[in-house]
């Protein structure tokens, strides 16, 4: 059988190094953020829905659509990031299927979709597992004042916004601690690759 699971976190929890740890894995990961940037360029239908709603003050001086002034908009009007999801969400959805379809068919047994809104999404509902990646919240906070260049407070309201990670570890099949060191991080990954193997093999 064919094992799709869905990886997630929280913002700066640490998602990105284990997916790389699957990539490096040799197992494909179908990365959803990559594929909602793509939906967003100039020949997408989607860029032009974009524009209808949002107008053009979203748009940089090459006439693309800028997603960090998206992101601060509707990081302050729930209205309208409900409206973003119901924009792009489906397409994401239906390219995220037809590529799962598409490994299945060159024999692949174990898929990653990388998707950083799982569970508000309700992305889960079409996953056979679901694995959540870990942080303190103290660290995610240090991690994002460090990375961003942003305030401790802006930081902390980020991280506000999204479910909490203590939810999503209660929702999730397995979790890996991303909380102490890069060591700890690979030797929870490899016990759990081995986990989805068997289960992929079974």
């Amino acid at each position: 059988m064919t094992l799709v699971v869905g990886l997630t976190g929280g913002i700066a929890s640490g998602k990105s190094t284990v997916s790389k740890l699957f990539k490096d894995a040799g197992i494909p990961v179908i990365d959803t953020d990559t594929i909602a940037r793509r939906l967003l360029e100039k020949d997408k239908e989607i860029y032009q829905d974009i524009l209808d709603f949002f107008g053009e003050d979203v748009l940089t001086p090459a006439k693309e659509i800028n997603r960090n002034k998206i992101a601060q908009i509707i990081f302050y009007d729930e209205e309208k990031r409900l409206k973003l999801n119901k924009i792009v969400h489906p397409k994401v959805k239906d390219t995220v299927f037809l590529k799962i379809d598409n490994l299945k068919a060159e024999g692949h047994t174990l898929i990653v979709v990388d998707v950083p809104l799982l569970f508000e999404a309700k992305f889960d509902a079409f996953m056979d597992k679901t694995i959540v990646v870990y942080a303190r919240k103290k660290d995610q906070i240090s991690r994002l004042v460090s990375r961003e260049g942003i305030d401790e407070d802006y930081a902390k309201a980020k991280i506000k916004a999204q479910i909490p990670l203590s939810q999503k570890k209660e929702k999730a099949d397995f979790v890996i601690d991303n909380s102490k060191n890069i060591l700890e991080t690979r030797k929870a990954f490899d016990k759990l690759l081995r986990t989805l193997k068997d289960l992929s093999d079974s």
